[in-house]
């Protein structure tokens, strides 16, 4: 995942109006090449309506879109050329099968007969879908139709990839698999814009983070910068039963900060300003023979700060 200083996309004022009310509401993006950029939100957020005007899908109603320095409005046709686009729901014909498909779509890129043929098997061995390569789509799993959905948008081997939602529906494993061969595709150097409401994917695959809420951009910047918002550690511990209290109290003595302290039986968790505070307690513990059965820390996730940033937003 590894960004140059030129520039895939950059927008500004990005704005979309629906029936009076502003679904994208003036968004600036800067994405560079080679990197890894993630759209994060709740549903209903503006994410694949902003995804849809960068691919040249919908129309902007304020703003500009560069891709690639050309403009998106302007010059639609020359910005297709160098994208491709999984949308949530498959774009392929259920009736037919894999090889089917990926021919017609090779074909509808231009290509010939004999170059239609080597890149559809390129395109099955890359996805680990020759074997069913003779199945028709509506025998495929979730998991299948994703990685199929996705070989179709690289068939022109685009340098940008748009991908909306990639995972959603899919199980734990089967989205495992698809953030591999998104990987893959990270790896030859391709610019991935994806869209996703998945924290862990975006923490997992995203070299920069923008999180949109009611079509603004609340925040933008890279997986750790966005947890520092957050900036507190938490200490979690889980006291013997009978000292429970003794430690309740002596956590609201050493950390002062009884009114965020979350308590589940005897288990405590409270965030954490210095952690010399946290060999305080253990000192203090110890000499008020107070028995702890397990501790650990935790570092600010994306969920923490998903959830801060739009409570925020409301």
């Amino acid at each position: 995942m590894m960004a140059t200083n030129e520039l895939a996309i950059q927008v500004k004022g990005l704005t979309k109006i629906f029936k009076g009310k502003k679904a994208v509401d003036h968004v600036d993006l800067t994405i560079q090449k080679g990197e890894v950029f993630a759209i994060l939100g709740p549903n209903g957020a503006g994410k694949t309506t902003t995804v849809r005007m960068m691919s040249t899908l919908l129309k902007a109603d304020g703003g500009t879109i560069e891709i690639f320095g050309h403009d998106a409005r302007k010059e639609a046709a020359e910005v297709r050329k160098h994208i491709g686009l999984t949308g949530q729901y498959a774009s392929v014909d259920e009736d037919l099968t894999a090889w089917e498909n990926l021919m017609i779509f090779t074909a509808l890129n231009g290509l010939n007969k004999q170059e239609a043929k080597a890149k559809a098997t390129q395109l099955l061995e890359d996805f680990t879908l020759l074997e069913a390569k003779d199945k028709q789509i509506k025998n495929f799993s979730g998991g299948m139709r994703r990685r199929l959905d996705l070989a179709v948008s690289l068939i022109a081997n685009p340098p940008l990839v748009f991908l909306d939602e990639p995972t959603t529906g899919l199980d734990p494993r089967t989205r495992e698999q698809m953030w591999d061969v998104i990987r893959e595709m990270i790896a030859k150097g391709t610019t991935v814009l994806l869209t996703t409401q998945y924290l862990e994917e975006a923490d997992q695959l995203a070299d920069h983070i923008a999180l949109i809420d009611k079509g603004k951009l609340v925040i933008e910047g890279t997986p750790d910068e966005l947890k520092r918002e957050v900036g507190e550690l938490k200490f979690i511990v889980k006291f013997d039963g009978n000292a429970t209290n003794a430690g309740i109290a002596l956590i609201k003595e050493v950390f002062d900060r009884s009114s965020e302290l979350v308590i589940n039986g005897n288990e405590i968790q409270v965030p954490v300003e210095n952690t010399l505070q946290i060999s305080d307690f253990f000192v203090k513990a110890e000499q008020r023979k107070i028995e702890i059965k397990v501790f650990s820390m935790q570092k600010p996730t994306l969920d923490d700060v998903f959830f801060k940033l739009t409570e925020e937003n409301k």
